[in-house]
């Protein structure tokens, strides 16, 4: 029987990353949840009251109309669910809303690298399974602010383990934070396909949207 629904939502007007077949796949076999895989901007100007939550996975540019803006606005503040994985911080520049629920822009990345990542919170659904240095490879984002005064980090960059970071001793990865009744949940990580096979990367995504969905 299939689990509360999910709006899967991949629209890109800028970089198009080679992962999101890979990372819908594992959505749709995370368990729990029943993934709707999206990339037409009407699916935001639709009602979004029969999903736990949004996710918005790699999107990259302006991916919505001013209806689908206004949807997903009242959504979240009426108590709606939103993840958003890697990409999703490159997404909807101009709109200053957007920047507020994320809590963070996208500044640049230095190249795919293996790297470690700090957990700060042992006990968050999204990082309790993971061992507190976790070494992984990925590309990892720098952002234009620490989203830290504006949200509960989960994860951070160990800048000291890879080349190329610009934001020092404070670096978040992973955050979660309330916006109105909704539940906002990011991760930087996601960007090569080999995470979507990562049992530690999946357990982290299943973690953090299963915690946004439940607002619902």
């Amino acid at each position: 029987m299939a689990g509360p629904a999910l709006l899967v939502y991949t629209r890109t007007t800028g970089y198009r990353h080679d992962s999101i077949p890979a990372g819908i796949a594992a959505l749709r076999a995370l368990g729990g949840f029943e993934a709707r895989a999206r990339e037409d901007p009407a699916a935001l100007e639709e009602p979004l009251d029969r999903y736990a939550a949004v996710v918005f996975l790699s999107t990259s540019g302006e991916v919505l109309t001013p209806a689908g803006r206004e949807r997903l606005t009242a959504y979240v503040e009426g108590g709606g669910g939103f993840a958003g994985v890697h990409a999703a911080t490159c997404t909807e520049e101009d709109w200053p809303y957007y920047g507020e629920l994320l809590a963070a822009r996208f500044a640049g990345h230095p190249p795919v690298q293996p790297g470690r990542a700090l957990v700060e919170d042992r006990d968050h659904p999204a990082t309790r399974h993971l061992p507190p240095v976790w070494e992984t490879t990925d590309e990892w984002y720098d952002f234009s602010a620490s989203p830290r005064p504006n949200a509960h980090v989960l994860l951070s960059a160990d800048e000291s383990s890879y080349a190329g970071g610009t934001m020092g001793d404070d670096h978040p990865l992973a955050w979660c934070r309330t916006q109105g009744a909704g539940r906002v949940f990011y991760t930087a990580l996601g960007h090569p396909a080999e995470a979507y096979t990562d049992p530690l990367f999946l357990d982290h995504l299943r973690g953090g949207i299963t915690w946004a969905a439940a607002a619902r």
